[in-house]
Parts: C-alpha cells; sequence; structure tokens
C-alpha cells in the first residue's frame, strides 16, 4: 500500500512539470474544463516566425490579330469587338414597262416574218441540190444500199371460201413433188376438259386410197361364222384373247366385238390401247352386225376425235383425187360430225354452237376457211347418194 502512495506522487509530481499529451486529442478537448486548451502536442518554437505565402505572375498572353479572323469565328472569341451590322441595297423587282426588250426577243411584223420564212426557205432549196450534186458524183453502185420492207397491213378478216373454191385453190396450190393429202381442221364449239362432251368417231370414205386392211373379230359361234364370211382375217373367241395376253403381240389393224365378247376383251385392253385398237361403241367396232362392220372396216374406215383444244384433225383424201369425189368425201365427214354431235350441248340447232370453224389446207399448203352454208349442202348431198 505504501509502494502504490509512492508510485502515485512520483506521477503527479511529474504531470506538474511537463505537460501530460494525450493519446486522443479530441477526447481530451472534449472532458477538459478550460476552453481555450490548445489540443497540439508540438506548438511551433518561439522564435521562429510562420512562412507567408508569395503571389505567383503569369506571362501575358499576347493578344490574338482579330484582324485575321472571320465574323463567324468572332462570335466565339472572347473579349473581340462588336460587329458592325451589314447592309444591303434594297431589291425590287422590275416592272413589265420597265424590261429592256433586245432585238431577239421583240415582236416581228408580219414583213419581217415574211422575210425570214423566205431566207429560210432558200437555204433549204441550196442544201438540197447540194446533197444532190454530191449524191451523183459519187459512185455508190457497188455498195449495197439498205432496205426497209414496209409489212403489208391486212384489214378485215379472210374472206370464206366456198367448199369447190376452196377445193380448186388448194389443188391449184399444191406442188410438193408428193401426193399430199387434203386436210380438214374443225375448231368446234365445246368447252376445254368437258370429257362428257368428247367428239369421236368413225368414217368410211366414199372414195379412199384402198389399202390391204387386216380385220381381227371377237366373236363365238354364229356371230365367227358371219365374220369369217364377211372376211375377216382373224376370228376367235377365248383362244385368240389368251393367245394375246401371253404373246403381247398383234398382227391386225382392225378390232372389232360383240357386246357379248367385250367383258372377256377387257382382259387385254391394255395390250390394246397400247395400239389403238381397243372395241368401242362409240366408235362402231362393237356392234351386233357383224356383216357390215367387217366391209365397213375392210373398206377402210377413218377415225377422228377432238383433242385437248376442241379441234378435229381429218385426212378426206388426195390431191390426185377429183373435184367431185373431194367434195363427197367432205360431205360423208360432215354427216359423221353431225352424228357424232354430243346431246349435252346447249344450242339444239345443226351447226350453231357446235362448229365453229372449218378449215381445208393441203400438207404442204396454206389454210382456206369454208363456210358452213356449203359444207351442210355437201353433207345432204351425200345422204341423197347414200339413199339412192
Amino acid at each position: 500500500m505504501a509502494a502504490m502512495k509512492l508510485l502515485l506522487s512520483q506521477a503527479r509530481r511529474q504531470s506538474l512539470t511537463r505537460p501530460f499529451s494525450s493519446p486522443f486529442p479530441q477526447i481530451h478537448k472534449l472532458f477538459s474544463s478550460s476552453p481555450s486548451s490548445d489540443p497540439n502536442p508540438n506548438p511551433p518554437p518561439p522564435n521562429e516566425s510562420p512562412k507567408k505565402l508569395e503571389p505567383v505572375s503569369y506571362a501575358a498572353k499576347p493578344s490574338e490579330d482579330l484582324s485575321r479572323l472571320t465574323r463567324e469565328e468572332m462570335r466565339y472569341t472572347k473579349d473581340s469587338p462588336s460587329l458592325a451590322p451589314v447592309s444591303y441595297a434594297q431589291r425590287v423587282a422590275p416592272l413589265p414597262e420597265d424590261r429592256v426588250v433586245s432585238e431577239e426577243d421583240r415582236e416581228r411584223t408580219p414583213e419581217e416574218v415574211e422575210t425570214e420564212r423566205k431566207r429560210i426557205e432558200s437555204e433549204n432549196r441550196a442544201r438540197r441540190r447540194f446533197l444532190r450534186a454530191t449524191a451523183v458524183e459519187e459512185d455508190t453502185s457497188s455498195l449495197p444500199l439498205p432496205t426497209l420492207l414496209k409489212p403489208e397491213l391486212k384489214h378485215g378478216k379472210k374472206p370464206i371460201f366456198d367448199l369447190m373454191e376452196a377445193i380448186r385453190e388448194i389443188k391449184g396450190n399444191a406442188k410438193a413433188k408428193f401426193d399430199e393429202t387434203l386436210e380438214a381442221h374443225v375448231r368446234l364449239g365445246i368447252e376445254k376438259g368437258r370429257s362428257e362432251l368428247i367428239v369421236r368417231g368413225t368414217l368410211a370414205l366414199p372414195h379412199s386410197v384402198k389399202k390391204d386392211v387386216r380385220v381381227a373379230f371377237f366373236a363365238e359361234g354364229a356371230d365367227a361364222e358371219d365374220a369369217k364370211a364377211a372376211g375377216a382375217d382373224v376370228v376367235g373367241g377365248l383362244e385368240l384373247i389368251e393367245e394375246i395376253l401371253k404373246s403381247g403381240k398383234i398382227d391386225f389393224d382392225r378390232c372389232l366385238a360383240t357386246p357379248k365378247m367385250m367383258p372377256r376383251v377387257y382382259k387385254i385392253s391394255r395390250i390394246l390401247n397400247n395400239h389403238g385398237l381397243m372395241p368401242n361403241p362409240k366408235q362402231g367396232s362393237v356392234t351386233k352386225d357383224v356383216m357390215k362392220a367387217v366391209k365397213d372396216a375392210k373398206a377402210g374406215h377413218t377415225k377422228f376425235r377432238m383433242d385437248k383444244t376442241s379441234i378435229l384433225h381429218v385426212p378426206l383424201g388426195k390431191m390426185s383425187f377429183p373435184e367431185d369425189a373431194l367434195r363427197e368425201n367432205v360431205g360423208a365427214f360432215m354427216n359423221a360430225l353431225l352424228l357424232a354431235k354430243p346431246a349435252g350441248l346447249k344450242k339444239t340447232s345443226k351447226y350453231a354452237g357446235y362448229v365453229n370453224a372449218f378449215h381445208l389446207c393441203s400438207t404442204m399448203g396454206k389454210g382456206y376457211p369454208v363456210s358452213i352454208q356449203s359444207l351442210s349442202r355437201a353433207a345432204d348431198h351425200y345422204t341423197k347418194l347414200q339413199l339412192k
């Protein structure tokens, strides 16, 4: 206890001789009772005076030559002189009466206009005379001159010929080295794509080129005997069908059948269709009249069928035939065309709405439109010949 008192007394004695330096000056200031106490533990020595701040001077900036600046640059220059306003002279639009009229713009009198016109015409005449004289002097006989062919303008429609006139014109213009064929091209009034209105049939021309036509007839029993008697080249029933089915070959030009044999003939329909010989009731190749069918087939029937564009193309004889024979062939074709007319057409008259155009031509010649009236007369003439 005595040691503690001694320690405290020594510490009090030292604090009186030397000021106490607190490690926390802010806390010492808060708890100090003296307001003028200085927390700075290291005051400046009494002999040293405080340092003074000396002013700093910079070199003067050289003044810019404002005379070199533009008016736009002076706007952004400090302490620039004021810009003097610029005044422009007032513009006034000239009145029409104040306009100065030049010699070329002034109105000329009729006498001056006439003089100018005569001058221009005389210059043009002199220029043309000079060009003509130059053309005569130059030798252009050896140079090819360009020529412009003017197309012939066709006014109106082509003339429609009578049947006999058209045949005479075609025969006169048939100049090929071979015997040309008389062809008929018929444009029908049937809409495209209507399969139920297809026009097709067979035609026995009264004057045709004789050919050795091989005829096959699918029949049995009495019908087969009649076919052989009529002159059919190939006659048979099931055995003939099986033979064609196995070999896949045919050796005839026309194919006929009776209605009873048609269900069996369908077995070889693919082979017959490849050669265009499948019997068809609309073409007269499926019939009960065996004798007549064979005779017509041996005579050389001509098939006709409408294409996708509703047009028929049919040969009707040779150019070596007489004119009357060709006329009868055309009449026979028109008669067969009327028999093949579909029943579903809207118009029921004879030719109206059915035959729109009819043209005849040779193999190498041009086409001639034929009147419907002359074709109707030819068909009636052929019918009268058949009735006699």
